[in-house]
């Protein structure tokens, strides 16, 4: 079984549950949108010392929780399971996602930093992808970005550092 270094931290405990078989791992809990500073002080403090990965739910509330962990700590590493990977019968959620698509999102974790544009806005709206939903998602899957709409998308590929060449030949193992 793999290990992994970073820490996990996930919603609740059928997150860590699921992850613990597929990996031996380390999970902080935030059960769910009640993460409380404790919480996230107990984040930081690992950050620091052993690094963190995010992997919540691939919902509102989810998205809620990431955004208030990396309000605390920037520099944390981000992995993204795909709304269609994470259907259960009745639930949405990591608990729920296909044990492939849970490794593919930790084994291909990004981080956000914020720097130098890699990408202009006018070499984004080159790449034809504000009006193509299909080519938009094709792009935050390739590039295991998550999900979101085209702002955040432009947002995502400057973090990772990813240039219009990138794109452009992603786009053309596309076709």
């Amino acid at each position: 079984m793999k290990r992994i270094k970073e820490v996990v931290v996930v919603e609740g405990k059928t997150d860590t549950a699921t992850l613990k078989q597929l990996f031996d791992v380390d999970t902080i809990e935030t059960h769910g949108s009640a993460i409380n500073k404790k919480t996230i002080d107990l984040i930081k403090t690992t950050a620091q010392n052993r690094g963190v990965i995010i992997l919540t739910d691939p919902d509102g509330p989810g998205k809620r929780i990431r955004d208030k962990i990396v309000q605390a700590v920037p520099n944390a590493k981000h992995a993204f399971v795909a709304q269609k990977d994470a259907r259960g019968k009745k639930k949405l959620g990591i608990a729920e996602a296909r044990h492939d698509a849970i490794i593919e999102a930790i084994e291909n974790a990004v981080t956000f930093e914020e720097s130098e544009p890699s990408l202009s806005w006018s070499e984004f709206i080159d790449l034809d992808i504000m009006g193509n939903k299909a080519k938009r998602l094709y792009i935050y899957q390739y590039f295991h970005l998550g999900y979101g709409n085209v702002k955040t998308l432009f947002k995502r590929l400057n973090m990772v550092g990813i240039t219009k060449a990138q794109i452009e030949e992603a786009l053309a193992k596309r076709q």
